[in-house]
């Protein structure tokens, strides 16, 4: 069997917190001792300088609270609606409880789109990536405000694999109403075992899931293991373990029941595994040989080193770079449109300002978004 791993063995963690664990349903408030010893457990693992990002849920639950609205299935308009009012409760909500052990709150509303468009999925990653840089906790959620039934996630379980894909975080922790995936459906008599280690999705893991849990739940054990093929082919590992226990993640570190589903990658190879052979470029930016030397020596491009732009790409598209002499030394995802960046090619990246009139990237290509030769 496989080793199970340790929580204090991963660096960049991301929590996903359902609905059901953070209201009431009965009461419709939220369970303020339940979030503050979830806080608590964030805070430990911050202060051992691990990046904590948060997917959280609770946005319509907590609205329909505040506005007093009746249970029972909410129209469209009614659930967005709910939302708008909702998401300030939430917000409210952690930055107070995070507030208490001096950590900054950062709330990121994302759409399906922004984790599939290249272009706004560069702007998600920067914003994100930024908030852990001045080590504050980015809570995320679907903006449910303006997501349409065709284009939503519908559970938080896939957001929260895509947003751990999207950050190379190397842990995905769901929080879940069950403390794990069981061999059959869990009940009494049904001698159903606990799954600790699946080190592969197979047909027979998938055949294990069930269907949804509770009334606040969008999503069941199907879209969890879902979510695990999303993370694990990205090389991130994803634990589930049930959230109906005060200090959760604590729990899960004393190794209280749950299962680990593990992957033979690491985010970062996966990443420019999925960037070297997965995006079909659209076009090549040609370097000097200053600029290769850096490259292989881990840093990113700049425009400084650019010597002759190729092609007519968007920002976010997969670019060749190649050397001076025409060789291709990688791919990777380009921070500036085709025209500008033909503007700015040998300029020092101070000068960005003057010559676009913006304030771009300092990088042409982030190293993040760069996947060379052998690697």
């Amino acid at each position: 069997m496989a080793k199970t791993p340790t929580l204090s063995s991963f660096r960049r963690v991301v929590v996903k917190v359902g609905s059901s664990l953070l209201v009431d349903s009965a009461a419709g408030g939220l369970k303020r001792a339940w979030l503050t010893s979830l806080a608590a457990d964030i805070a430990a693992l911050h202060g051992e300088k691990r990046d904590v990002l948060v997917v959280s849920s609770g946005a319509i639950a907590l609205g329909r609270a505040v506005l007093g609205l009746p249970r029972g299935a909410l129209k469209l308009e009614e659930a967005q609606a709910a939302a708008a009012v909702g998401q300030i409760a939430l917000a409210r909500a952690w930055a107070e409880a995070l507030g208490a052990h001096k950590l900054t709150a950062g709330q990121v509303l994302v759409t399906l789109g922004d984790t599939e468009e290249r272009r706004r999925y560069l702007n998600a990653r920067s914003t994100v990536a930024k908030l852990l840089e001045w080590r504050s906790v980015p809570v995320i959620n679907e903006n449910d405000t303006v997501a349409t039934s065709e284009i939503r996630y519908g559970d938080n379980d896939r957001l929260a694999a895509r947003v751990a894909t999207m950050m190379s975080a190397d842990l995905l922790v769901l929080l879940s109403d069950v403390d794990g995936l069981y061999d059959k459906p869990p009940g009494e008599g049904s001698g159903a075992k606990l799954v600790p280690v699946v080190a592969r999705i197979s047909p027979e893991i998938e055949a294990m899931a069930g269907a949804s849990g509770s009334e606040l739940s969008r999503g069941g054990m199907v879209t969890k293991i879902e979510a695990g093929k999303i993370a694990t082919t990205a090389g991130t590992h994803m634990v589930i373990a049930s959230g109906h226990v005060p200090h959760p993640l604590q729990a899960i570190a004393e190794g209280a029941p749950c299962t680990w589903f593990l992957t033979p990658a690491n985010p970062v190879t996966a990443r420019k595994k999925w960037i070297a052979g997965s995006l079909e470029p659209r076009g090549a930016l040609v370097i000097d040989a200053g600029a290769v030397r850096a490259l292989r020596s881990g840093a990113s491009l700049l425009p400084a080193g650019v010597i002759k732009v190729e092609g007519a790409f968007q920002r976010g598209d997969a670019v060749v770079v190649r050397g001076p002499d025409g060789a291709e030394i990688g791919r990777g995802l380009v921070a500036y449109d085709a025209a500008d960046a033909e503007q700015i090619k040998g300029r020092s990246s101070a000068d960005v300002m003057l010559i676009l009139g913006y304030t771009g990237r300092t990088e042409i290509i982030h190293r993040d978004d760069l996947a060379l030769g052998g690697e």
